[in-house]
């Protein structure tokens, strides 16, 4: 055992230590929730992981972005979370597409890599819908990201189911595509309970198929993320009791 892993060994075992060390995960979106996920599993111990992105950092990202610092704005925020993640562990495989991923693109990235769990932090409708939907008929472990923006209150966060939850406009917007798909299937998510704040609202043009945007807070994107990659560390610990 690898001497960074041993606290995490302590904690949950040997046998789910090494069953998520064996993990290949994708993570769509990797700006405040998504960057978060994917460093947390990777500090977790995971092996391999694909991110795909296809913004770049800049200064609207410094109040919550993991990967934003005055040293990174203009950057690819795929390259740079390589790096980083990479410099956390150098023998993990990590694979950064720079890219918005569209609802056409969903198909190509399965076709080279078997993921076991796919993380959802995508905030535009579209390719959101497209990429739960693949997974869903694909029979592929999916965990989905809500909204972040507009609350204040980390302890409103939970897990839930994406029909259950309420106060969630990317929820609702989600749910309705579903529908219209005709797909009813349980989807796990990580949402706030929270009631968004109104005045946090804007319109905004800055990203694909995105025709608003929330404030928000520094801490809310990190605790969402942290929830994301909390749901497959500890599946993992449970399928090795």
């Amino acid at each position: 055992m690898e001497e960074w892993r041993q606290r995490t060994m302590l904690l949950i075992g040997t046998e789910a230590t090494e069953a998520i060390a064996r993990l290949n995960v994708l993570v769509v979106g990797v700006g405040g929730v998504g960057a978060y996920a994917a460093e947390m599993l990777i500090r977790a111990g995971v092996g391999q992981m694909t991110i795909v992105d296809g913004d770049c950092v800049n200064s609207t990202n410094l109040n919550r972005q993991l990967i934003a610092l005055n040293s990174t704005l203009g950057e690819v925020k795929t390259n740079v979370l390589k790096h980083r993640l990479l410099d956390i562990n150098p023998k993990a495989k990590i694979i950064a597409h720079e890219r918005f991923l569209k609802q056409e693109d969903v198909p190509q990235l399965f076709e080279s890599e078997k993921y076991d769990y796919v993380v959802d932090a995508i905030d535009t409708i579209a390719p959101k819908v497209a990429i739960i939907e693949y997974c869903i008929f694909n029979k592929i472990k999916i965990i989905s990201s809500m909204g972040a923006g507009g609350r204040m209150n980390p302890a409103m966060v939970q897990y839930a189911d994406i029909w259950a939850t309420y106060h969630d406009g990317l929820a609702k917007a989600v749910r309705t595509k579903l529908k219209e798909k005709g797909i009813h299937s349980s989807l796990k998510v990580v949402w706030s309970a929270e009631q968004p704040s109104k005045s946090a609202l804007m319109l905004t043009d800055e990203s694909q198929n995105k025709r608003s945007s929330y404030g928000t807070i520094s801490y809310m994107p990190c605790v969402f993320g942290c929830f994301l990659a909390s749901y497959i560390i500890n599946r993992e610990k449970t399928i090795q009791q």
